[in-house]
């Protein structure tokens, strides 16, 4: 029988600001910042129990993200989604999770600069 594949919770434009670039007056003055999250995860037991207990809990994965993104010191919008995907391993059901990382108005001209990043559990 194949393995099915893993369902996916999004958490959608999540905004903040934080300390993130490589320019002075980055470093001094909060950058706004957009995040997208999925989470992938296998949501069967959750969704033959309707339990909370078997499923990934989206509402604390939001506030491990903003706990770090709030006090990041971060030069690279890279490494920043690097440590946002690492809190999201910290929720066990956590299988995979793909971070999209949007500074806006990093680039004139531009509506914003992305990064984005897919990452498998650590063995």
């Amino acid at each position: 029988m194949a393995e099915r594949e893993l369902d996916q919770i999004h958490i959608r434009d999540l905004a903040c600001r934080c300390i993130v670039g490589i320019n002075p007056e980055e470093r001094t003055n909060l950058q706004d910042v957009r995040i997208n999250v999925t989470l992938h995860a296998d949501l069967l037991p959750a969704c033959l129990s309707d339990r909370i207990e078997d499923t990934v809990d989206y509402k604390g994965v939001k506030q491990s993200i903003l706990a770090l993104v709030e006090t990041s010191d971060c030069y690279l919008i890279e490494r920043l989604a690097q440590r946002i995907a690492e809190v999201c391993f910290e929720h066990p059901r956590v299988q995979a999770v793909r971070v999209t990382l949007d500074k806006p108005g990093a680039l004139r001209f531009a509506q914003s600069v992305a990064v984005d990043i897919f990452r498998h559990r650590p063995e």
